[in-house]
């Protein structure tokens, strides 16, 4: 006898009863097999138990209560599985429903703060602000949004990063980026001008940065030229005031999550000011850490935080060190395919710090211009330091945003040797330890910074 549940397809039927035939044969040479699977019933017997006789021997009532007990808990078996994909059906149809009235709930309460205040914008104002939304107005495009100019009716520039948040996985960074940034203000960060929510699409409105980003300059050998040594120690500066007040400054903590050159934006006077606040987060001074998803982008984000998924400041203190080696070299931590190294930038760095060849990788548009008044490879080689002291593999050796801006403003501050960044393993440290003995032993007037040996444990 092979038997399927009604609510199986044909295929499925057939699949299952391929399978139970497989499993009953493991019965034989017994006069009675069963095979229970999910979807299915197969049985065989050397008896009639199809239309079973009636007899009176005890024996035979014997056999014949087993078999009624051996069918009776097949049967609860069935109706058990089948009452738990059910039960399983109707959860999950629960959750997905209490989401979507959590989503539709905040979207409402969120439009109805934004309708009274001054920060609701009419869709149908940034839409004619931005020639309906005119490829010719487009400034960039990202994993959050893509990004348009406008221009208001009053004649005020703006920057509209224009999203959709039809689930609620776009709503929720919707709402995290409009409270995020709203309830923080500095002259080094990007400030938000209104958002709305209630028309067909969403969209966050930005004050308009004519210069657009940082990474427009840097990674061009041509634009390069226009950020001297300066210009960019100035947008160091700028940043790191941003994060410390992200940090410090602030009743809660605010974790940017993202700090890279593209969310460094310079104003007409290419000052720097920190955008893009869709993955931040914020927490209370009691709080450790954050337990996480992880998100942000490669290259850029701490080891320890890819690891683990435990958000702290440490995490944006490592994507910072990344960027400020990225401003003195002029090179791009995460792009291997325009490099002639196979190695991360900070890697690379960190090497040729221990060696005291830093000149060799700074930006060779910085030689472009005359210092007359500086001397900018002293100046250069003190970020590169504190880049690698924010990049190191122990978060807990790594400085505060603060305690970084101190050692970039004073001159007379020592500073630490930086370990050996992650990714570094043992055999290279030892070659390049030869290599600084083999140095010293060549010319004893030669000196470099000490190599600090860290002990690797596998993840």
């Amino acid at each position: 006898m092979a038997e399927c549940w009604r609510t199986l397809s044909p295929d499925s039927c057939r699949a299952c009863l391929v399978n139970a035939s497989t499993l009953i044969t493991k019965c034989l040479p017994w006069s009675e097999g069963r095979v229970l699977n999910t979807g299915c019933f197969m049985r065989y017997s050397n008896t009639n138990f199809l239309n079973p006789v009636p007899v009176i021997s005890s024996s035979s009532n014997k056999g014949r209560i087993i078999a009624i007990v051996i069918s009776v808990v097949s049967s609860l078996a069935v109706l058990a599985v089948a009452l738990m994909i059910v039960l399983y059906i109707r959860n999950r149809r629960y959750i997905q429903q209490k989401r979507k009235g959590s989503y539709d709930v905040k979207k409402m309460k969120l439009a109805k703060i934004l309708t009274d205040s001054s920060l609701n914008f009419k869709y149908s104002t940034i839409e004619k602000a931005t020639s309906s939304w005119d490829e010719t107005n487009k400034l960039g495009e990202g994993g959050f949004g893509t990004v348009y100019k406008g221009v208001l009716p009053d004649g005020r520039e703006i920057a509209v990063k224009r999203l959709f948040i039809n689930n609620r996985f776009r709503a929720a960074d919707f709402y995290n980026e409009v409270n995020m940034i709203n309830s923080v203000e500095h002259k080094n960060l990007v400030r938000l001008l209104g958002c709305n929510c209630s028309g067909p699409e969403s969209f966050l409105v930005y004050e308009f940065l004519p210069n657009m980003s940082l990474d427009r300059f840097i990674f061009d050998a041509v634009k390069g030229k226009e950020l001297n040594w300066e210009r960019r120690f100035e947008i160091i500066i700028g940043t790191t005031e941003g994060l410390v007040y992200l940090h410090e400054n602030t009743k809660n903590r605010i974790i940017h999550r993202d700090i890279k050159a593209s969310n460094i934006l310079l104003d007409s006077r290419l000052r720097a000011k920190i955008a893009d606040f869709g993955l931040a987060r914020s927490f209370q001074e009691d709080m450790t850490h954050i337990s996480t998803a992880i998100a942000g982008t490669l290259g850029y984000m701490a080891p320890e935080y890819l690891a683990l998924g435990q958000l702290t400041e440490k995490a944006d203190v490592y994507s910072y060190g990344v960027l400020l080696l990225e401003v003195v070299t002029g090179r791009q931590n995460n792009n291997s395919k325009n490099s002639e190294y196979s190695d991360s930038l900070v890697a690379i760095a960190w090497r040729h710090f221990q060696l005291g060849t830093v000149e060799e990788i700074l930006d060779p548009n910085l030689m472009f211009h005359t210092y007359p008044k500086s001397n900018f490879k002293k100046e250069a080689i003190k970020v590169v330091h504190v880049g690698l002291l924010c990049t190191q593999e122990d978060p807990s050796l790594r400085p505060s945003i603060s305690t970084a801006l101190r050692m970039l403003v004073k001159d007379d501050e020592p500073l630490p040797p930086p370990s050996n960044p992650p990714f570094v393993s043992d055999i290279e440290i030892s070659e390049l330890e030869a290599k600084i003995q083999r140095y010293n032993d060549d010319d004893d007037t030669y000196s470099v910074a000490t190599v600090s040996h860290s002990q690797f444990s596998p993840r």
